[in-house]
């Protein structure tokens, strides 16, 4: 009889061993559902700059008035009947 009380503790140690230490053990569980959370949050960064970006595709493809706003402001262009003035501060 003491020799099976003997295994059954040492199997239940053995499993014990592994639910804490092995392959799928809390730890790596912990670990991965950390790495999940931080994965998910870059993601929904990732996914609002792809929403920015695919919104100002849309704006550019809809009309004239975001490309000549961005030759403006980007590449300091002007209109043929406009005149350009330059403000230097002292």
């Amino acid at each position: 009889m003491k020799l099976v009380w003997s295994v059954m503790v040492v199997l239940i140690l053995l499993l014990q061993v592994r639910l804490w230490v092995g392959e799928g053990s809390y730890a790596q569980v912990w670990s991965m559902h950390k790495t999940l959370g931080e994965q998910r949050d870059e993601n929904a960064v990732l996914a609002a700059r792809n929403e920015r970006l695919y919104a100002e595709v849309r704006n550019l493809r809809s009309g004239q008035d975001a490309i000549e706003e961005r030759a403006r402001t980007n590449l300091g262009l002007i209109r043929e009947d406009e005149t350009f003035f330059l403000v230097v501060k002292p």
